[in-house]
């Protein structure tokens, strides 16, 4: 399997899954691999977010199977034992870095501050998740960290969307986007899993045209 970086580079776009049971995460999933998404994070927003996140990663095995909104050392722990691949978190939390750096398991931490981005980069991190991003200046924070912080690579997330997708992966140091588009509430309560395959699709064109 391609490291995560290349995979992000490839894809640039991250899904958020979200769900209530296994079963509708696995659905969520399939549809998104069927549309060129194989990066994949599962947020812990659920209850069964643990047992969605297990249930993904072992049912696909080739993808790239993340967890987000990860808050804790603990819950850090957590998701690798449940097969994470990679952690995503809202903030930077530096016993969780700890926790991922020491499993050797890629982490992507919040950040909306040069200074929090400074912490990051003397932690040895140099891929970061921009949070919230459109609350934050968007594409022209990211231009403006860049110029600075020359090594870091940005995810944002947080207010992405089709219609400023473009803007976002016009930076060069934008690596990748986060985004709960991909995989709408109501198309999923409608078992509508051919509309989210269509959202991969259209957001993975928009990305290849940059």
């Amino acid at each position: 399997m391609p490291n995560l970086l290349d995979t992000l580079q490839a894809n640039r776009v991250v899904p958020l899954i979200q769900a209530n049971k296994p079963e509708t995460a696995l659905k969520i999933s399939e549809a998104l691999i069927e549309g060129g998404l194989d990066v994949l994070e599962v947020v812990l927003r659920t209850e069964a977010a643990m047992d969605c996140l297990e249930a993904i990663a072992k049912s696909f095995p080739h993808a790239h199977v993340g967890a987000g909104t990860v808050l804790s050392a603990e819950q850090s722990k957590q998701v690798i034992e449940r097969g994470a691949s990679f952690i995503v978190s809202p903030g930077l939390d530096a016993m969780s870095v700890d926790v991922a750096q020491n499993a050797n398991i890629p982490i992507l931490p919040g950040i909306s501050t040069a200074t929090e981005l400074q912490q990051a980069w003397n932690m040895g991190i140099k891929t970061v998740k921009l949070f919230p991003a459109s609350l934050v200046g968007g594409p022209k924070m990211a231009q403006a960290l860049s110029s600075v912080f020359q090594d870091v690579r940005f995810m944002p997330t947080g207010g992405v969307n089709p219609a400023n997708l473009n803007e976002y992966l016009s930076v060069p140091a934008v690596l990748a986007c986060g985004g709960s588009w991909l995989t709408p509430v109501d198309r999923i309560e409608a078992g509508d899993y051919a509309a989210i395959t269509a959202l991969a699709k259209d957001a993975k064109k928009i990305a290849q045209n940059k």
